[in-house]
């Protein structure tokens, strides 16, 4: 029977031991069409799923990723300030985060291709904290925290140092809290361990 040319499938964490990433564990999904850049700076824990389609750009910088996490199809993740996930977060399709970025205001040349000293980049590390949810399309800036348990909903923005409080929920433009969230998470989580 003809393969199917529109499913490219996972790797598993046997496959990925031997490819160089700084970490694996057990039963690791990565999509086959990812693009993935400094592996030797990505540690990824037990039961993870990461969709088709994502780029995670570590080159410079570090991502993290703990253990029950899912990155959904077509996110975005440049890691060159760093990028913790810990246990239980999530982001949903085209979520973007960037640890690190130029100057907008026009004091210096912009983009990777020009030498480093006519630059100036501002890096910090993007940490998302265990149980935490960002929805659809939203965008996360350098040194923002979302504590535990916070969710941003779709199409929302995190701006650069921004903390997020624990268990309420973000959403906007920029992101503020609208709602507390539940800890059922809490709860629940206890039930897999």
């Amino acid at each position: 029977m003809k393969a199917n040319p529109f499913t490219h499938g996972y790797y598993n964490s046997e496959e990925l031991k031997n490819l160089g990433f700084k970490e694996i564990g057990e039963n690791v999904k990565i999509a086959k069409n990812c693009t993935i850049i400094g592996l030797e700076n990505i540690s990824i824990g037990n039961n993870v799923q990461i969709d088709g389609g994502v780029c995670l750009i570590a080159n410079a910088g570090f991502l993290k990723i703990g253990n029950y996490v899912h990155i959904s199809n077509g996110c975005y993740l440049s890691c060159s300030g760093g990028i913790n996930m810990e246990d239980f977060s999530g982001l949903a399709a085209k979520v973007s985060i960037y640890s690190a970025t130029d100057d907008y205001l026009g004091n210096a040349l912009t983009n990777c291709t020009v030498p480093d000293h006519l630059r100036i980049v501002r890096a910090g590390v993007v940490n998302i904290g265990r149980h935490c949810l960002v929805g659809t399309n939203a965008v996360i800036l350098p040194n923002a925290t979302l504590a535990e348990g916070s969710s941003v909903g779709a199409m929302s923005l995190v701006l650069e140092n921004k903390k997020l409080d624990p268990w309420k929920v973000y959403f906007g433009m920029p992101a503020k809290p609208i709602k507390k969230r539940k800890q059922s998470p809490l709860h629940l989580e206890k039930e897999i361990k």
